[in-house]
């Protein structure tokens, strides 16, 4: 069976790995084309194109997907199947191309958290569980029948990095298994309907954008410490300082634990200056873990109190 692999990031990487590593004839792999990153505006490559050279694989990376001549190079593969970990929307012309169709492993127990973010989104929402599907692609993004899904649970305080290291090996399993039946003629697709109680809704997790990561504290410290793992560590959770001299800084929380407990006043940084971070909020304080500020590293609160002062008048906006 010859397959096509699609993907571009560190998630899809294990999931191409066992493919090759269970000798499946991964024929050609599609990821994005090569971009400048960083200061020095150097280029670099995908992780997926990363793997795929180190293995000998023929890459391709279109810088558009419905040009033509791309397309009659993949048709040229004669792929049986294709596969797509951690892609962007693909045209019908390409994912209809394959005799046994193209699926999709996507991050999150499918209909619900449909979109970019599924890992991201799921512990904002303070889910407890959340879990993989693999599913074959149709036209509307994320909707086409069900093949496995797959359960995990979420740590109480797990952040989004950690849940996205443990998916990700859970996911190339899932690949591997959904290749297997698909191989053998034994897939039994479901509609993602079907997976769905009497009158649930549908919880859409679209892509993360700047304001969605900024701290309101005027909201419980369960909600803010859902968004500070659910955005950590990238692109993080954060907070503006208004200073004396009416700069403003924006300081990123990496990392910190909810401590329940009466305030008078939420927004209020508390600290002894050396040692520890709070911040009020609704229903007691944030403890700040880890912390960084415009061009630091993250680092401890102690860390950054050897060498930086909150003001007492500088304010939380």
């Amino acid at each position: 069976m010859k397959i096509i692999f699609l993907g571009t990031p560190e998630f899809a990487v294990d999931s191409l790995r066992i493919l090759v590593e269970n000798g499946y004839d991964v024929v050609g792999v599609i990821t994005a084309p090569d971009k400048p990153a960083g200061r020095g505006q150097k280029i670099v490559i995908s992780a997926v194109k990363e793997y795929a050279l180190q293995n000998e694989l023929n890459v391709l990376q279109p810088l558009k997907m419905n040009d033509p001549p791309f397309l009659e190079e993949v048709k040229k593969l004669n792929a049986d199947l294709q596969i797509v970990v951690a892609f962007r929307m693909m045209p019908e012309a390409l994912w209809s191309m394959p005799p046994l169709g193209t699926f999709n492993l996507h991050g999150s127990l499918l209909p619900q958290y449909r979109g970019a973010a599924p890992i991201n989104r799921a512990i904002m929402n303070g889910e407890k569980k959340t879990g993989l599907t693999t599913f074959f692609l149709k036209q509307e993004i994320d909707t086409g029948n069900i093949i496995f899904r797959k359960e995990i649970p979420i740590g109480e305080n797990e952040n989004a990095g950690e849940l996205h290291d443990r998916m990700k090996v859970v996911g190339a399993d899932l690949v591997l298994q959904t290749v297997k039946a698909i191989e053998t003629g034994c897939v039994v697709e479901q509609s993602q309907q079907s997976f769905l109680d009497a009158g649930e809704k549908i919880i859409d997790a679209p892509k993360i954008f700047k304001e969605d990561g900024k701290l309101d504290f005027s909201k419980s410290i369960h909600e803010l410490h859902n968004k500070i793992r659910g955005l950590s560590p990238f692109p993080g959770a954060y907070f503006e300082l208004k200073m004396p001299n009416e700069q403003v800084i924006f300081i990123k929380i990496l990392n910190a634990i909810p401590e329940p407990g009466g305030t008078v006043l939420t927004h209020e940084l508390v600290t002894d200056g050396k040692k520890f971070l709070k911040i009020s909020a609704a229903d007691g304080f944030i403890n700040v873990l880890e912390i960084q500020i415009p061009g630091k590293k993250r680092m401890k609160p102690q860390e950054l109190l050897s060498g930086f002062s909150f003001p007492n008048e500088a304010v939380i906006l």
